[in-house]
Order: structure tokens, then sequence, then C-alpha cells
């Protein structure tokens, strides 16, 4: 394998990193990465265990002179977002990601990098094979199934972790320290519909929306990102309204977690309209642009002639879906009144797609408060419950409530101050950590979470930043060789 990142620093940290890019790690795939940590950890003679849902922990002793430390968990999560812009050729469950370096930071090339949280991953692999760095007990978690239902957090057995004290390592900003995390919750919904045959006189054509940031849908809603479905969904019912349309096919989004960055649709309008419809596209298409151009520079709104379908969407479901899609909130809904410049409660329509028989939809939700969380979902369940379609909510995940007394967050303040020479922001994220789970599982966990700065997570624009992994590396040991005595 050539390397293309082992000359960065910290090396061993990167090489590792580039070691776990070579193997593919979907959420629910990932028996590859897991049996890669299971060989690392027997080459070292390496005490490790696994549970009934896959998390595995491996164990590493006191050095000697911090027998009398207490054990800390380091923890991670083993899968990936795994995203590709348009026109890539990447097979997520065979390929390797191939990081490049760009201008300080390391990207993928046209697909997500998987940063989130393989350099989490690094950092630990590191830990558990070095014989120079200063340490007591130490336990490495990694969960599986972080991105798409928090599985691995949530099938923690009782006794798998041994250690009070937890470091988190998946957050995404440099400088801050987390000591708390929105809770959240899904919301599904279906469309049942009949396909009917498509109009005689019509034409066919495909509009695409697409260029869109995207992001994460805790770390980016409030960034004023374009949502790629909204958009489609404004044309269409535009177009409906005054063109007539019949809808074939609509898709966009992919993940809960997502903010939609691509949105497509196809559709038939009648031959006479069909002037009239591309100017419409064309004209509402260059308002949309123009209101967004400085969030989201690069959308581009296309429309081409097309295959004339075999069938379409029922025209009842059809004006209904348009309707409900039009009337789902997107966004923040409310910010915290008690912490400056924290989203507490926020929504996210994540995607959509048709089958034969349904039109089905996923979004997502997320707030500080447990009341905020289930009145949001809720308000989504009304929408699409008026519009006639069926709705169910997913079990959710709690929040993670900040305790300012932490003796962890204590030890990490004036670790980083001791380096860094500046104070760390101490926040809680609109994110959803596994914190609040594993909390929730063990409780009196004295937790805090940090990362390097990662940018455009769960997008294939993912980046993280070279400067900021050496200090992220360098805060961890100096908390692991300060880490307070066992009580």
């Amino acid at each position: 394998m050539k390397r293309n990142l082992s000359h960065l620093k910290p090396q061993r940290v990167w090489e590792l990193f580039e070691d776990i890019c070579q193997v593919p790690r979907p959420s629910k795939k990932e028996e590859k990465i897991l049996a890669f940590l299971i060989d690392f950890a027997k080459k070292r003679d390496l005490e490790y265990d696994q549970d009934k849902a896959g998390n595995l922990i491996i164990r590493k002793p006191a050095v000697a002179g911090y027998e009398n430390r207490a054990s800390v968990v380091l923890q991670s999560h083993v899968d990936m977002v795994c995203e590709k812009n348009e026109g890539v050729e990447h097979d997520f469950d065979n390929d390797p990601i191939q990081p490049r370096i760009v201008d300080g930071w390391v990207k993928g090339s046209g697909t997500t990098l998987g940063a989130d949280d393989g350099i989490g991953m690094a950092a630990q692999l590191a830990i558990l094979e070095a014989d120079d760095i200063a340490h007591g007990p130490i336990e490495c978690l990694f969960t599986v199934d972080e991105e798409t239902g928090l599985t691995g957090a949530f099938n923690l057995e009782k006794d798998f972790v041994r250690s009070r004290i937890l470091l988190n390592l998946d957050s995404e900003d440099d400088g801050e320290l987390f000591i708390g995390c929105a809770g959240g919750i899904d919301t599904h919904v279906s469309f049942n519909h009949d396909k009917v045959n498509a109009e005689k006189g019509h034409e066919a054509f495909q509009v695409a929306v697409t260029g869109l940031k995207g992001g994460h849908s805790g770390d980016d809603i409030h960034k004023g990102r374009g949502n790629a479905i909204k958009i489609l969904n404004r044309l269409l019912w535009n177009a409906q309204k005054e063109h007539g349309i019949r809808l074939a096919d609509i898709k966009g989004g992919n993940l809960h977690n997502a903010i939609a960055r691509e949105a497509f649709a196809t559709l038939t309008v009648p031959g006479r309209n069909k002037g009239a419809f591309k100017a419409l596209c064309q004209d509402l298409g260059k308002e949309i642009k123009e209101a967004m151009k400085t969030n989201e520079p690069d959308l581009q709104i296309s429309v081409k002639e097309t295959a004339m379908p075999g069938s379409l969407i029922d025209y009842d479901k059809q004006k209904n879906l348009l309707n409900a899609l039009y009337a789902c909130p997107h966004g923040v809904m409310a910010w915290s009144p008690d912490i400056p410049d924290l989203v507490e409660t926020s929504t996210n329509l994540a995607s959509i797609k048709t089958t034969e028989k349904e039109m089905i939809i996923v979004t997502s939700q997320r707030s500080s408060l447990e009341t905020g969380k289930q009145d949001i979902a809720d308000m989504v369940a009304s929408v699409f419950t008026l519009a006639g379609a069926n709705v169910k909510h997913g079990d959710g995940y709690p929040g993670w409530e900040p305790d300012m007394d932490s003796e962890i967050l204590a030890v990490a303040r004036k670790a980083y101050e001791k380096l860094f020479a500046d104070e760390p922001r101490v926040l809680v994220i609109h994110a959803g950590l596994e914190c609040g789970i594993i909390g929730e599982k063990y409780p009196g966990m004295d937790m805090i979470s940090y990362g390097p700065t990662i940018k455009g997570a769960h997008s294939p624009d993912e980046a993280i930043e070279i400067s900021t992994v050496e200090k992220f590396w360098g805060l961890t040991l100096e908390v692991l060789e300060n880490a307070p005595e066992a009580g």
C-alpha cells in the first residue's frame, strides 16, 4: 500500500488512520473492521472481549508508576457514513477510502473520508500499542452502528465496561470540550399509492437539484444550508399548481442524520405546457439560487427531457405528498435560552424514495429537552397524518445532561490550558453522542467528548484539519497522564 499520510504528525496516528481507511466499514457491515481490530489486539497480546451486539473492548494495564490511577475508557465508533458524489465510482462494501491532502486538510476522493470516527480509532490503537505513554489502566471501547441507530451503545451489557471515566473521541471541533448533547428520534413516513398509466399528450422530464453542501443534521443544521428535497419540492409544487405535472418518481437524500444534498424527480407535463414548465423552473430556480448564493454557491437546478415513464403516481397521492413536503418543517425550531448559541430543538427532512407501492420519507428530530424532542416529532407526524400518510416514530435516544463539576472535565481543562496557553470552550452539542446512552447504561459515568476539527461530516466534502490532530493527540496523552487516582 502506498502511504499518503505517513509524513504527517503524529506519524503513528496518521499511519493507523490510513490503515483503517483500507478496511470497508459501512454501518451494519462492520465485520471487516472488527476483524482488523481483533487481529490488532491478538498480535500485541492485549486482552479483548466482544459482546453480543458486536461491540469490542481492548484492555491494557497501567504502566509502571501509574497503577493507582482510575481506569479510563476511550471510546469511538467503528462505522462510517457512506456518501459519494454523483458520478463517483466507489463500492463502500469492498473499496478502500482514498485519503488525499488538500491545503492543510485530509479529504476523501469524492467520498466521505470516515474521519468520523476513524481518527478516534487511530488514536486508540496508537495508545494501545505504545510503550512510551504514561497512563493508568485503560480500556478502548469500539461501538458498532453509531451512524444509523446507535445500536452498539443501546446494547452495551451491564458489566462490559469496567471504567467509570470515559473519553469520547467523537467530537469535531478543536478547542471544545463537550459535556452534554441532544437527544433524538426518527419519524418515518410512508404514502401507499397506486401506479397509473402515463397520460397521452404528455412529455417527460427529469428535474435535479445538486451541488449542495449537505452536512450533519445536528452539527450543521443552524448554518442555513439548503435541503435538496425542500428545494425540489418547491419547484414541483408550483409546477403542479401552474402546469399540471404528473409525478412518476421522486428521490433525495440518503441518511437520517445528514442534510439532503441531492434530489431528483421524473415527471410528465402536458405538451402544450412544456415551454411554460421549463420557464417556471428556470425563473424560480434563479430566484432560489440568488436567495441561497451565500450559503450554497454551488447549487445547481437542471431540467432535461427524458424517456416517458411506464407509470405515474396517482394524482391524489401526488397532491398530498407535495403539500405535506412543503408544510413539513426543516431546520432550527428553537434556541436554548440558557446556553448561548446552542440549538435547542431542530428537525431534518432527511430522505425520500419511491417504490412500486410506497413513497417513503425519513425525518429526524433533536432536542436538548425531552419534551421538545417529542413536541417537534409530533409536529412532523401531524403534517403527514393530515396528508393521509402512515407515520411511526423510532425508539429515540436520550440526551446527556451536563455536569460542570465533572472531575475529568477539570483535568481536561487544565491539560488544554497547559499545552496550548488557552482556555477550551466547554459546551453542549446539538448532535447526538453515544455518551447519553452510555451514561444511562452506566450511572455515574464521568464523561467528556472532544476531537480534532472535522468539517463536512456525513458528506463527500468531509475533511479533517491536519494541525488539530496533533493537538487532539497531545491533549489525550496529557489527560491520561493526569487522570484522577482510583477512589
